[in-house]
C-alpha cells in the first residue's frame, strides 16, 4: 500500500518537500495545496518585477505541467480549514477531505497589517505575493509621492521600487537608522545615502499614528505620532509577517512565534512536519531555536522535512548558515546567519561603500553583514559551520582576506 504524504503551501519549501518525496518514493501519493492561484514562482524576483526590471514570464519556476509530469497532485485555490490528527485528515473549504501518513506544513505568513485608522485604504500595499507585485507595480507606475513604512529586508525592497519608478518617496522609521538591530550607525548610513540617491529620503525617529484618504478611499498621506504629515498616493508597508496557522487550531501543536519543529523538521505533534518562514526550529549550530525566512534555508527545510518524511526515522537534520541579498544599489549587501543576536559585535569600515559587521555569541560567530565586499562570506559561513570560538580573534576577521586556517589555529571549536 502506498504512502500518502500531503504538502500545505507551494512556496519553496513545500515544492522541495514535494520534489524530495517523489525522488526518495516514487510510489507514493504526493498532494500538494495552496491558496494562491498559480504554481511555484520565485519570490526573490518578483520585487524585480515591482521595479519594472522583468516582465512575468521569468518569475514562473514551476508551471502546472511540472507537477503533472512528477505525479504530483496540484490543489490551487484550495484553503484548508483543519487538521484532524487522531484521524489523519485534512480538511478544505470545499468540502473535500484528504487522508494523509504525513503531513507538512509550509504555509509561510500574510503581512502584518498596521493597527492603525486606514490602513486598508485603497493604494495602501504589503510585499509578499506575485499578487502584491502586480499591484505594486500598478500603483507604484501611477503615483509621484509614496510613503514606505517597515525599516527590515522587506521594506527597502519597497524603497526600491520607489527608486527604480521615479517616485518621490518619505522611508518613514521607528528607529535612528534602517535595520537596526542588525547595523550600526556607520553601516546604515551607507543604506542611507544609497536611499537619498534614489530618491528616497528616510525619516527616522518616526512611524504612522494614521493614514488619511481622499473621498474616493484611497490615500493620501500618512501621519506620524508627532501629528506631522507625508503626503503620497502610494504607500507601501512591510512591518512583519502573522504566520498562517489558524487552521492549526484544533491540533495540540507547539507553537511560539511559529512552528516549534526540532532539527527534523518534526512538530510536537505525530506525523506532522513544518518548514519555512514559519518554523522555530532547532539550530545545530547555536544549540538553540532560531527562526530564519531566506529562500535558501526554507528550501533545505523543505528538502530535510521531505526525506524525513519518508524515512523510517528521522536521520537527516537540518544544518544551514543562511544568506540574504541585496542588489538595489551600486553596492552589494548581504547578511549571513543571525545578524540580529548575539551578546558580542565586531565591526570595521573600510570605504564609503564598504563595511562589515559580525556578531558573536559565547564566543562563536552566529551572524553577520557584509556590504560592498562580499568575498569573504564563504570564510564566515565555514567558521560559524565548525562552530569556532573566535570572539578573541576579531581583528583576524576583520582582516580585507580572511585566512580561515589561521583563524582556526587559534581558536578551539565549541564545547
Amino acid at each position: 500500500m502506498s504512502t500518502s504524504h500531503v504538502i500545505i503551501g507551494d512556496g519553496i519549501a513545500g515544492a522541495s518537500a514535494a520534489e524530495t518525496i517523489r525522488e526518495a518514493d516514487p510510489d507514493a501519493n504526493v498532494t500538494v495545496i495552496t491558496d494562491e492561484g498559480e504554481a511555484l514562482y520565485n519570490r526573490i524576483l518578483i520585487k524585480e518585477f515591482a521595479k519594472g526590471k522583468l516582465p512575468e514570464a521569468p518569475i514562473s519556476i514551476h508551471e502546472p505541467e511540472w507537477y503533472e509530469e512528477r505525479d504530483i497532485d496540484l490543489e490551487l485555490n484550495t484553503h484548508v480549514t483543519s487538521v484532524d490528527a487522531d484521524a489523519h485528515e485534512i480538511h478544505t473549504h470545499k468540502g473535500v477531505t484528504y487522508e494523509y501518513d504525513k503531513l507538512l506544513v509550509a504555509t509561510g505568513g500574510t503581512p502584518s497589517q498596521l493597527p492603525v485608522e486606514h490602513s486598508d485604504a485603497d493604494g495602501i500595499d504589503h510585499f509578499w505575493t506575485f499578487q502584491d507585485a502586480r499591484s505594486i507595480k500598478r500603483h507604484a507606475e501611477e503615483c509621484e509621492k509614496g510613503i514606505i513604512v517597515g525599516a527590515g529586508l522587506l521594506g527597502i525592497d519597497l524603497a526600491a521600487v520607489c527608486g527604480a519608478q521615479g517616485i518621490d518617496a518619505k522611508y518613514l522609521m521607528r528607529g535612528n537608522r534602517w535595520w537596526r538591530y542588525a547595523l550600526s550607525e556607520d553601516g546604515a548610513e551607507i543604506i542611507h545615502e544609497a536611499l537619498r540617491d534614489n530618491g528616497v529620503e528616510p525619516v527616522f525617529d518616526s512611524g504612522v499614528d494614521r493614514f488619511e484618504v481622499d473621498d474616493d478611499g484611497r490615500v493620501e498621506a500618512a501621519v506620524d505620532p508627532d501629528g506631522n504629515r507625508y503626503e503620497g498616493s502610494w504607500a507601501g508597508v512591510a512591518i512583519g509577517l502573522d504566520f498562517n496557522t489558524e487552521f492549526l487550531g484544533d491540533l495540540d501543536i507547539e507553537e511560539d512565534d511559529g512552528i516549534v519543529v526540532d532539527e527534523y523538521m518534526q512538530t510536537s505533534v505525530e506525523d506532522v512536519y513544518a518548514a519555512g518562514d514559519l518554523t522555530q526550529y532547532y539550530d545545530t549550530i547555536l544549540n538553540d531555536r532560531a527562526q530564519n525566512g531566506s529562500w535558501g534555508s526554507a528550501k533545505e527545510q523543505g528538502s530535510v522535512a521531505g526525506t524525513n518524511m519518508v524515512a523510517d526515522a528521522e536521520d537527516e537534520a537540518f544544518r544551514w548558515v543562511s544568506s540574504y541579498s541585496i542588489t538595489h544599489f551600486d553596492f552589494p549587501f548581504l547578511s549571513f546567519g543571525h545578524p540580529t543576536r548575539g551578546d558580542d559585535e565586531a565591526e570595521r569600515k573600510y570605504s564609503d561603500t564598504e563595511w562589515r559587521r559580525l556578531a558573536f555569541e559565547d564566543g562563536q560567530l552566529v551572524g553577520g553583514v557584509l556590504i560592498g565586499d562580499l568575498s569573504q562570506q564563504s570564510a564566515f559561513k565555514q567558521i560559524m559551520r565548525e562552530e569556532l570560538r573566535v570572539a578573541d580573534r576579531k581583528e583576524l576577521l576583520l582582516e580585507k582576506d580572511v585566512d580561515v586556517e589561521e583563524v582556526k589555529a587559534q581558536a578551539p571549536q565549541a564545547e
